[in-house]
């Protein structure tokens, strides 16, 4: 086995017995924890960004008190640990895409299981849980890397100036906000708007992934580096695959530049809308006439 699949097959291991259900091949041990990078300078540029590796807490995967009963393998579709490796784009599935879904799952049992969250650092610092907003349906999901001050005083995504932008961008493309889902890599304010933090992303990111999982959307659009090196699991810059289309989870995802970058650099706005049409085009779409 060579060095890569190594470093994921202990990753999986580690996360079902965090899970409860190991042990596998040896006693029960808990997971080591390395001590959390800050990386970034406010999570909207399109430098590289180094995704979360650690193991998502126990405590958080627990199974949720409500949630219709479940098989072992169900159980196991909470979520997965960010593969340690440092891939490219879409090379191979990654642990978390070749599990089940949650059988049952829903929006509000996900909000529900969170709670009033205290399981990374981000809750000391918050005012209000950011879960998400939109059409549960949504064929269109667009997924940001985490709440702002605006967002953190109102508990609703998107909602300051990048915010406007995007509902711009949405009603651009003949849709409105209702029609689409928005949410974020995490669920509260970094401090300063700064990056997550990648034991920050570990924890939280696996709700993201069952939210997408419960929605079922034809297209993920990732605005940022942040969100967009999450999913896809890599270190690239997001200028490298900017406007690629990716398989994901029965999804199509593309990744475009975060409406905060455009506020800086309004030329990109060209290059976003290129974007946005790939996008119309899957959903059938026609842009909005003047």
């Amino acid at each position: 086995m060579d060095l890569k699949r190594g470093s994921r097959a202990e990753a999986w291991v580690r996360y079902g017995e965090e899970l409860g259900f190991g042990p596998y091949y040896r006693d029960r041990a808990t997971a080591g924890r390395t001590t959390p990078q800050q990386i970034g300078d406010g999570g909207n540029s399109t430098s590289d960004y180094v995704p979360a590796t650690e193991a998502v807490t126990e405590t958080m995967m627990a199974a949720p008190r409500k949630a219709p009963a479940q098989t072992p393998a169900a159980k196991q579709a909470h979520a997965a640990p960010i593969a340690p490796a440092i891939v490219t784009p879409n090379l191979a599935p990654s642990l978390f895409d070749a599990s089940e879904r949650i059988e049952g799952d829903t929006l509000p049992l996900i909000r529900e299981f969170i709670g009033n969250c205290t399981r990374c650092k981000l809750h000391k610092t918050r005012t209000n849980i950011v879960f998400g907003t939109g059409n549960m349906k949504a064929e269109l999901v667009f997924v940001g890397e985490g709440p702002g001050h605006d967002e953190d005083l109102k508990g609703e995504p998107f909602v300051g100036r990048a915010g406007k932008l995007l509902t711009q961008m949405i009603e651009a493309m003949s849709l409105k906000r209702e029609d689409v889902y928005i949410c974020n890599v995490v669920k509260c304010r970094p401090p300063e708007n700064r990056l997550p933090e990648r034991d920050e992303i570990a924890t939280c990111s696996p709700f993201l992934y069952r939210q997408i999982d419960v929605i079922r959307p034809k297209v993920v659009c990732c605005l940022g580096a942040c969100s967009a090196q999450t999913l896809l699991q890599t270190t690239q810059g997001i200028s490298k695959f900017r406007g690629e289309w990716f398989d994901f989870r029965g999804s199509k995802l593309i990744a475009t530049y975060h409406p905060a970058y455009l506020l800086r650099n309004p030329p990109a706005k060209s290059e976003v809308w290129k974007d946005l049409q790939k996008v119309m085009a899957v959903l059938g779409l026609q842009p909005k006439r003047k």
